[in-house]
């Protein structure tokens, strides 16, 4: 297990925070962010919105993987880039790049800079928007705390991750969670929960 915390200052805490982990869902962001981008000085078209929507708020595979067709690694790296990522590593499949926390903590720091102004306000609504069966882990530890949470999650058998911007009082701090080797996505889920509620009684 790794976490990575960023706040204002800048600074990464945690522990493990440039251990690799695969991916999962979580390039999903990182994609979203890769196509506003690339869209910021025209509208998005209708099925632009119909494939990122899903792929974020309900974390769709079919549309990610539509969606990575059209934009691969070389859009990845560009985000990951611009996101002063240091130990991001595309591997040619979406759900097998290489991540790690103290990178996926840079990347939702740097979220609002990271998008146009055109297509912010869309992002952040589907970053906060995930459906109700996926918001476990770090959003509602953080959410009975008052924050407003934007946030992506990824999650297979033995891997469950979350990243997040947590935003409140016109404070900022990102927080992510890597796990692997866990026995089940509810045990990680556990996981994910307790790491959030010591961060950020903290």
């Amino acid at each position: 297990m790794a976490y990575a915390v960023a706040g204002a200052d800048g600074r990464i805490r945690g522990h493990d925070l440039d251990v690799q982990f695969r991916s999962a869902s979580m390039t999903k962001a990182m994609l979203l962010v890769a196509v506003l981008r690339a869209a910021a000085d025209r509208p998005l078209a209708p099925h632009e919105d119909e494939r990122l929507r899903p792929m974020i708020v309900r974390s769709s595979n079919k549309a990610a993987r539509e969606v990575y067709k059209t934009y691969g690694d070389a859009s990845l790296n560009a985000v990951a880039r611009a996101a002063r990522m240091t130990h991001f590593q595309p591997v040619g499949a979406l759900f097998e790049a290489r991540i790690t926390a103290a990178d996926q903590a840079r990347f939702f720091l740097r979220l609002d800079r990271l998008l146009p102004a055109r297509h912010r306000a869309y992002a952040r609504e589907l970053l906060a928007g995930v459906t109700r069966g996926q918001r476990w882990g770090i959003a509602p530890v953080a959410e009975r705390r008052g924050f407003t949470v934007l946030f992506k999650g990824g999650w297979r058998k033995g891997l469950t991750h979350q990243a997040a911007l947590l935003e409140r009082d016109g404070r900022r701090v990102a927080l992510a969670v890597l796990t692997s080797d866990e026995p089940s996505v509810a045990y990680g889920a556990a996981t994910l929960a307790g790491v959030a509620a010591r961060v950020l009684h903290a």
